[in-house]
This record gives C-alpha cells, sequence and structure tokens, in this order.
C-alpha cells in the first residue's frame, strides 16, 4: 500500500442508491488534506459534487481521528503519527446523467469525478480500485485490469474512467485495428438498426482518419451508450465516451445521424480536449472553475467536424451535411445574443451561463458549440482559399501540443496561421472578440452556397409559453419584439386573447392570424391585466441551400471544403 491509495467501493446494496467508499493510504505528513472535486471536467459548471456526500470517518489503526472542515468540499486531519489512515464515507447517487452518478436494482452508471476524494499529496501516485457488486453484475471500467480489481496510474486517470455495473453486456468493434467495447444500456423497442456497427466503425475511423492517427486510447477504448426513452448529450474520457440518446429519435433517418454525429464528437473528443488541452487545464484543477477562452477551440470545432463525420464515412450525403450546418448556423442567427456577447466571452462565462441558462438566456448570450461551429466554418473557408484547412491545422496542434501533452493557447493559433498569410489571424481575432462579427453569409456565397431566411407560417409574437396548471406562463420575451412592445414580461400568465380563454399553446396562432391587434389578458402577481399586442411577419429559420448562380472559383472551392479534410 505504501506510495499508493487503495479504494473500495461497495455497490452491492443498489436498492439504497448509495455507494460506500472506503480508502486506505500511509500518509507520509502529519497534516492531511482531503478534498472532494467540485466539478466534472467536460462539464465546465460546478457541480457540488459534495452536496451527495456524508457519513464522512477517518481512522488511524481503528483509532477515530478528529477532522476539520476547511471548506464544504476540503478536509484537514493532523496527525500524531505515521500510521495507516482509512477513510470512509457514503455518496448517494440519484441522478443518471453523464457527470455525476446513479445505483439502483438495474445498473450502475458513475462518473468517479462524483464519488473518490483526493487525498493531498497523492494525487500523481498510483489508485488501486476494488469494486463490490452482487453476484449476478459485471463491471465495466476502462482501466488496466488486476488479479483483483483495477490499477489508475494516478487520481486522474482514475476520475477520468466511468464505471458501469449491471446485468448489461458488451460488444466489441474494431478500428484501424484496435479493439473497442460497446455497451448498451437499455434497449430500443424497434430494435437497433442492422448496420449499427458497422456504421459506427465507418464514423470512428473516419475520424481517425481527420486526425491522421490511429485511436489515442488503443485497445482500451469503452463507448457506452445508454439508451433511455428521453435524453441528449455525452462526456468524453481518455479511454471512454458515455452518451446518452432517445430511443424515439432513432426512428428517422435524422435521427440516427444525429446519434452517429454524437458518437463522431465524443470520439473526436479523444484528440482534441482530453489530449489536446487548453492550456488552463494542464492540469486541472478540480477544487475550483478554471476559466479559458479555449473552450470555443475544444467544442466549437469538434463541434463543426462531427457535423461532416458521417460524410466522411459514407453515411450521409452533401445534401444532408448542408441540412445540418444550416439548422447550427440558424440556431446562430437566430440568437439575439450574439450581439451581446461574444465567442471568447461565451467561451469564458461557461461556468456561470451556458450551463445554467434559461430559455430568456437567448436574448443576452450565446452557445460556445454552436458560434464555435460557425467561426470554424468560417475559418475552414478561409484556409481553403490559402491551400490550407482547418483540418490541417487540427493535426498540426495534435503534433504539436496533444502528442506531447502540452497546452495550448490563441498564440499558437496565430504562429500557425501566420506561416500561412497575413490578415487570417487578425480575422479570427475580430470573430473571437467582437460580438455579431462572424460573416456567415458572406463565407457561404465564396463557396456557392446561400443562407436563406425562411418566413414564419405562423404570426409572430416574440414569446416563449409554457402550459402550466391551466395557464401559458411566459418563459421568455424576445427582444424589440411584439411581446416585448406589449409590455409582457418572463412570469406573465397568458389567460386570454380577445376575450377567448387559452390553456394550450395550440389554439395561440389560430387566435392571432389575420389579426392586426390582439387583445391579450394576463396575470402579474395575483393582478389581472389587459395590453394589446400587434403580431409581425417574421423568420422562423435559415437554411444552407445551394447557389445556382456560383462561379467556377466558387465550385472549385465548394468542391474542396466537401472534402473535408
Amino acid at each position: 500500500m505504501s506510495g499508493s491509495v487503495q479504494i473500495r467501493l461497495d455497490l452491492s446494496q443498489p436498492s439504497t442508491q448509495t455507494v460506500w467508499v472506503q480508502m486506505e493510504w500511509e500518509p507520509q505528513w502529519h497534516r492531511q488534506i482531503l478534498q472532494f472535486p467540485v466539478w466534472t471536467p467536460g462539464s465546465y459548471t460546478v457541480r457540488d459534487h459534495v452536496q451527495h456526500l456524508h457519513s464522512l470517518t477517518l481512522h488511524s489503526l481503528g483509532t477515530p481521528l478528529s477532522i476539520r472542515r476547511l471548506a464544504p468540499h476540503k478536509w484537514q486531519c493532523d496527525l500524531v503519527d505515521l500510521d495507516p489512515l482509512t477513510l470512509t464515507y457514503a455518496v448517494e447517487s440519484r441522478d443518471l446523467s453523464v457527470r455525476t452518478g446513479l445505483i439502483d436494482p438495474d445498473l450502475a452508471s458513475l462518473a468517479l469525478a462524483s464519488v473518490v476524494l483526493e487525498v493531498e499529496g497523492f494525487r500523481w501516485l498510483p489508485h488501486r480500485l476494488q469494486v463490490v457488486v452482487p453476484n449476478s453484475w459485471q463491471v465495466h471500467i476502462p482501466l488496466t485490469r488486476l488479479e483483483q480489481g483495477w490499477y489508475a496510474e494516478d487520481l486522474d486517470e482514475l476520475i477520468d474512467s466511468p464505471l458501469h455495473a449491471g446485468l448489461f453486456g458488451f460488444q466489441s468493434f474494431t478500428v484501424q485495428g484496435y479493439r473497442h467495447e460497446l455497451l448498451l444500456i437499455g434497449s430500443h423497442p424497434f430494435g437497433w438498426p442492422e448496420t449499427f456497427v458497422v456504421d459506427l466503425e465507418r464514423v470512428c475511423k473516419a475520424t481517425c482518419q481527420l486526425m491522421g492517427t490511429a485511436p489515442p486510447a488503443g485497445d482500451r477504448y469503452h463507448l457506452v451508450l445508454q439508451l433511455l426513452e428521453n435524453g441528449y448529450g455525452g462526456l468524453e474520457h481518455d479511454y471512454s465516451a458515455v452518451l446518452q440518446y432517445s430511443w424515439s429519435a432513432l426512428a428517422t433517418d435524422k435521427g440516427y445521424r444525429k446519434l452517429l454525429q454524437l458518437v463522431g464528437h465524443e470520439y473526436l473528443h479523444q484528440w482534441n480536449v482530453r489530449r489536446l488541452r487548453p492550456t488552463e487545464y494542464r492540469p486541472y484543477d478540480y477544487t475550483r472553475p478554471v476559466v479559458s477562452e479555449g473552450l470555443w477551440f475544444a467544442e466549437g470545432i469538434t463541434s463543426y467536424y462531427d457535423l461532416s463525420l458521417p460524410l466522411l464515412a459514407g453515411c450521409s450525403d452533401r445534401s444532408m451535411l448542408l441540412s445540418d450546418l444550416g439548422e447550427e448556423l440558424s440556431a446562430v442567427l437566430m440568437t439575439s445574443g450574439r450581439s451581446i456577447q461574444s465567442l471568447s466571452m461565451s467561451a469564458e462565462e461557461a461556468w456561470v451561463k451556458l450551463y445554467k441558462s434559461t430559455p430568456a438566456s437567448r436574448d443576452s448570450q450565446v452557445s460556445y458549440y454552436r458560434l464555435g461551429t460557425a467561426v470554424a466554418f468560417c475559418l475552414d473557408v478561409r484556409l481553403r482559399t490559402h491551400g490550407s484547412s482547418l483540418a490541417q491545422l487540427l493535426r498540426y496542434l495534435w503534433e504539436r501540443y496533444g502528442r506531447t501533452l502540452r497546452g495550448y493557447c490563441r498564440q499558437d493559433l496565430h504562429c500557425w496561421l501566420a506561416s500561412l498569410a497575413d490578415g487570417i489571424s487578425a480575422d479570427l481575432d475580430h470573430w473571437l472578440d467582437d460580438t455579431d462579427s462572424v460573416p456567415l453569409e458572406q463565407t457561404a456565397q465564396s463557396i456557392g452556397l446561400r443562407l436563406v431566411p425562411v418566413p414564419s407560417k405562423m404570426p409572430h409574437h416574440g414569446l416563449t409559453l409554457k402550459e402550466s396548471s391551466g395557464a401559458l406562463v411566459i418563459q421568455r420575451v424576445m427582444q424589440q419584439s411584439p411581446g416585448m412592445k406589449a409590455s409582457l414580461v418572463v412570469g406573465d400568465e397568458i389567460l386570454g386573447l380577445n376575450g377567448f380563454r387559452v390553456q394550450h399553446l395550440d389554439t395561440i396562432p389560430l387566435l392571432m392570424r389575420n389579426q392586426k391587434d390582439v387583445l391579450v389578458t394576463f396575470a402579474r402577481r395575483g393582478s389581472i391585466q389587459e395590453t394589446y399586442l400587434s403580431p409581425e411577419t417574421g423568420v422562423e429559420r435559415w437554411c444552407l441551400d445551394w447557389d445556382s448562380g456560383a462561379t467556377s472559383d466558387q465550385l472549385a472551392l465548394r468542391e474542396q471544403w466537401f472534402q473535408i479534410l
């Protein structure tokens, strides 16, 4: 045990939805500091995992020791002797998400950042793990297997390894000769598409093709797919990814393609963000929020390429790529917050805004995933006019900073861009630091495409409504919209239109159609009031379409862009 930490996770009573943790180590110093991660890498907001911890005790050779709490997530103990220590505590796990944990009689799904404490001074030393589960369960975790348990080189490798246990099975698939494991949790009522595993392999191989290397995880990669009634998202790890997806979405070709894009997104993260990290995350600081503008590159570039990976894999076509990219660009153009929050600001404010957004947030903020995708599109096209591509920049950063596990910053992008041509770095700075600055329409036009506004078929009122207790409650009032001009605000309850009581969302367009002025009856803090709202013709969305008048130069550049690499 000397020079390492022994950890035992007891999951043997899953109906309690509690993980009992025991940690043992031999102290090297008389002052011991223990701390619990406040966030899960890849999910950039404070989760306060410690809120689910209780019954923490520390013993030395069976004798209880006094522990003093220094902060909500941090403890201190001063020792008389340096005898072996045993720490025990319990973690309630009732949240089936990719960044926290759940245990119930059917399965355990645990992000270990929400379970395991750090012993100060032992972070970079080996950690050995044992897991106790019901007799019929199997345990899956992407760590080195020992005769009894698993081995992690350090704490970072341990808490980066998601643990899954239960009755579900797994199957293997191969990427460039490397064996990966696929864990399918949950079932599709209509069965999986026959080509799913083959398509999965194709998308992962296309990702390797994009990066010009074999998968960094080698034979240790675990892909975990939790199929739920409702759900979407994923979390990347060095040797794994955990995905959640709605089985109902798989009923359509588009929904299936979105799943392949999600797989590609998380698989690409093996390179971009797990090993190729912004300098602020070398190494991770688990004790506090760490601000980094580099999140736009980590997530925006990855989001841009996940759209095209199915095409590169032969699982979609060019029209599908235009449709999917058009949706992302439309989301940016339809978000008025882009005129208030820049891309670099969006990335830096991730900790307090993106993960805490509300329907009204679109008026003051913009997602660095989506705006990052838009900037990636513009940068990719711009680089192609100079005989290069965004893929070449990504591969350069990987070789120089990812393979060597060095952090990168904006200046490192500048150095590479400056080697191509003057002005690209300045344009990138403009797109990153200035609001409403991304030239989407001009960029689309330069490769023979058009961004076309699609008029709304319904009267535009600018309100986002939610049905609640027989009323329609306003969740968002779009800036400069008819709703704002009518002095309606978030929290107002719409009771009636032109004297007709409304309780369902589908009645709003009917009662507003062909109406110049609509009398709105609403309640605000118990007071019944009235106002007039004048519906307008609005834009429902934007679509990315072919430009029939494209020049030969534009068509040639578009052909290059469709090559992706």
